[in-house]
C-alpha cells in the first residue's frame, strides 16, 4: 500500500467535522416562512447539469472521493422556490431525488445508483437577521466557516456546531452538530428555533412549511424531528432560524451565544518509538478517566475540548490537539492540568509540537480540527461513549494501531471530548438522544488511492469490531457505550457481517427516539419520497 505524506495527518487532519449534505423536512399547509425573496420570474431555471456538461465530473461527487455518482441531472438551486419547483418536478416524473448541501456525507446517499437528481444546495448561502422570529436565519448551503465569520463580524454571536469550516449548515446541524465549543454552550440543535422546509405530501405535492419549538406550534413535531433526526428523511431543509432557548430582549447580540475573545491552542505527540502496550493502555486509560471526572455541566473544564488522535504507528506518533477559552478562569493551567493528567504514569513525556494564544475566529481555522480534504477518500465509524475505555477497547485498538501488515499514516482513531453543556438537556429534549456521553469518536482511515480501498475499509471494520466484539460488533448502548453519530452515516451497522448484536441500526443512532421519528416521517413523508439507505421508515 502507498505510503501517504505523514505531515498531513500529524497536524491532526482528519474528518472531524463530516456530516451528512443531505436535505430534510415534513408537510402540511405552508406557515409563514418569514423573509423570502421574490418568486422567480416561473420562465427562469435554476442551473441544470448533466453528463455531457464540462461541469458533471466535479459535481457529481462530493467530498468523500469513494463516491461517484451517475445521475441524468445535477440541479443547482439558489431559492426556495427554486426548491420547490424541482421537487414537485420529480415526484411528478418518479425520479429518484437525493439533496446534498456540502457533499460530506460518509456513504453513498446522495451518489447512489438509484439518484437520477441531485438537489444541490451550495448556492443558497447566507445569514441574516430575522427581526420578526428574533432569530439569526442561515441557508443551508452556507458553510460553517461563513456561518462563523458572518455572525461574529456582524454581532458577534456565534453557534457552537463543527470544527469543519467547509461543512454546509444544511446536513450539520439536523444531525445534531457539535464541535470545540459544544462542551461550554451545547449542540448546534440546542440552539436551533425553527426550519422552514420543502415536503411532499400524501397527495404527491409538494409544499412549503415552518416549523418552529413555539409550544403551540402545529408543526413542532417537523422542528423536533431536525434536532438530531439526521438528513434526507423529511424533506429539503432550506432555512435554518437560531436562537437561544434562554435568549432575552429584542436585541440581536443577545440571541445566541458569544464565543470567546481567544483561545490557547496546544499539541502535543508521544512518539510511538516509545510507546508500548503497557505505556499506549496507560496514556488511553488517563485520557478516558479524565473525561469521565471533569465533564459534568458545571465542570471548570468545559472550557476546553480535545482531540486525541492515536496513529497508526505508520505515521510516528500519538497527538494530543486541545483547546481552551482563554477567557476562563486559570485558562493555562486547566490546559496544563489536562495535558499532565493524560501524560501520568506514561514512562514518556509527550513532545510539546504547539503552545500558543490566537483570537477566536482565526482559531475555527486551525488544522489541528478542520476536515480533510477535498480530494481524498475515508471511512469512519462512531462511537458515543459514557466513562473510560474497556480494557477490550484498548487492546484491539493497540493491536490495529501497530500491525504490520497495514501502513497507512492516515489510520487513526479520532476521540473528542464532549459532554458538559451538550449534557445538561434532558434526552428526549432533542432528538439527540446521547446526552450523559463524555466522549465522542470515530474509527477512522484516510488515503487516496482506489487501489487502497479494500485495505483501508478493512482496517476500520476490523479495528471497530474488535474494539467491541463483546457487544456484537458495534457499541450497543450500555454502561460504557451509547450508541453511534448519525452524521458518520455507516452502512455497516445494518450488515449482519458487522453487526452480530441483533441490535438494529436505528437504535444505535435514535435510541428509544426513532418511533417518535416514524411518527414525524409518516405526518411529513408519507410517501417515503425523500429516503436513503438509512432513512427512517415511516410508522
Amino acid at each position: 500500500m502507498k505510503t501517504m505524506k505523514r505531515r498531513m495527518f500529524l497536524s491532526g487532519t482528519a474528518a472531524a467535522g463530516g456530516a451528512l449534505a443531505i436535505g430534510a423536512t415534513g408537510h402540511g399547509t405552508a406557515g409563514a416562512a418569514g423573509p423570502r425573496k421574490p418568486p422567480a420570474d416561473p420562465a427562469a431555471r435554476p442551473v441544470l447539469v448533466g453528463p455531457d456538461d464540462r461541469r458533471y465530473a466535479d459535481l457529481r461527487r462530493g467530498t468523500n472521493q469513494r463516491w461517484v455518482g451517475s445521475p441524468e441531472q445535477i440541479r443547482l438551486v439558489t431559492t426556495t422556490d427554486e426548491v420547490l419547483r424541482a421537487v414537485q418536478e420529480a415526484v411528478d416524473s418518479g425520479r429518484r431525488l437525493a439533496v446534498r448541501s456540502g457533499g460530506h456525507c460518509y456513504e453513498d446517499f446522495t451518489t447512489h445508483e438509484d439518484v437520477a437528481v441531485v438537489l444541490d444546495l451550495s448556492g443558497m448561502t447566507g445569514v441574516s437577521y430575522d427581526a420578526g422570529r428574533r432569530a439569526f436565519a442561515v441557508l443551508p448551503g452556507t458553510p460553517l466557516g461563513r456561518v462563523y465569520e458572518s455572525l461574529y463580524k456582524g454581532w458577534g454571536v456565534y453557534l457552537p456546531a463543527g470544527n469543519c469550516p467547509s461543512v454546509a449548515a444544511g446536513g450539520h446541524i439536523q444531525g445534531g452538530g457539535y464541535g470545540s465549543m459544544s462542551r461550554r454552550d451545547g449542540l448546534a440543535v440546542d440552539h436551533l428555533y425553527g426550519i422552514e422546509a420543502v415536503v411532499v405530501g400524501a397527495d404527491g405535492k409538494a409544499r412549503v412549511v415552518t416549523a418552529t419549538r413555539e409550544p403551540d406550534d402545529p408543526h413542532r413535531e417537523l422542528w423536533w424531528a431536525h434536532t438530531g433526526g439526521g438528513g434526507g428523511n423529511f424533506g429539503v431543509v432550506t432555512r435554518y432560524w437560531l436562537r437561544s432557548p434562554d435568549a432575552t430582549g429584542t436585541e440581536p447580540a443577545d440571541q445566541l451565544p458569544a464565543p470567546p475573545r481567544e483561545v490557547w491552542l496546544s499539541e502535543v505527540a508521544w512518539s510511538w518509538q516509545d510507546l508500548n502496550e503497557a505505556r499506549f493502555t496507560r496514556l488511553m486509560w488517563n485520557h478516558g478517566d479524565w473525561h469521565a471526572r471533569n465533564s459534568a455541566p458545571d465542570s471548570p473544564y468545559t472550557a476546553l475540548f480535545s482531540q486525541l488522535k492515536p496513529f497508526h504507528k505508520s505515521a510516528g506518533a500519538v497527538v494530543l490537539d486541545s483547546l481552551v477559552d482563554a477567557g476562563a478562569p486559570g485558562a493555562e493551567r486547566l490546559l496544563r492540568s489536562y495535558v499532565d493528567a493524560v501524560s501520568a504514569g506514561v514512562g514518556v513525556a509527550p513532545q510539546v509540537r504547539q503552545y500558543r494564544r490566537m483570537p477566536w475566529l482565526h482559531s475555527t481555522q486551525w488544522p489541528g480540527f478542520t476536515g480533510p480534504d477535498p480530494t481524498v477518500r475515508f471511512k469512519g465509524k462512531s462511537v458515543y461513549a459514557k466513562r473510560t475505555y474497556t480494557d477490550e477497547q484498548i487492546a484491539a485498538a493497540y493491536r490495529h494501531l501497530t500491525r504490520d501488515d497495514f501502513h497507512n499514516p492516515g489510520a487513526l482513531l479520532m476521540i473528542a471530548s464532549y459532554g458538559g453543556a451538550v449534557n445538561r438537556i434532558p434526552a428526549h429534549a432533542t432528538a439527540v438522544p446521547q446526552r450523559d456521553s463524555v466522549l465522542k469518536y470515530q474509527v477512522v482511515s484516510i488515503w487516496n488511492d482506489a487501489a487502497d480501498d479494500a485495505a483501508n475499509i478493512g482496517w476500520v471494520r476490523e479495528c471497530y469490531r474488535d474494539m467491541f466484539a463483546s457487544t456484537g460488533g458495534v457499541p450497543v448502548p450500555n454502561d460504557t457505550n451509547d450508541g453511534c453519530f448519525v452524521n458518520y452515516a455507516d452502512t455497516d451497522l445494518g450488515d449482519p457481517r458487522w453487526n452480530t448484536s441483533g441490535v438494529p441500526w436505528h437504535h444505535l443512532y435514535y435510541k428509544g427516539g426513532y418511533r417518535r421519528l416514524q411518527k414525524a416521517k409518516a405526518a411529513w413523508d408519507p410517501t417515503g419520497f425523500f429516503r436513503h439507505a438509512q432513512s427512517i421508515r415511516p410508522a
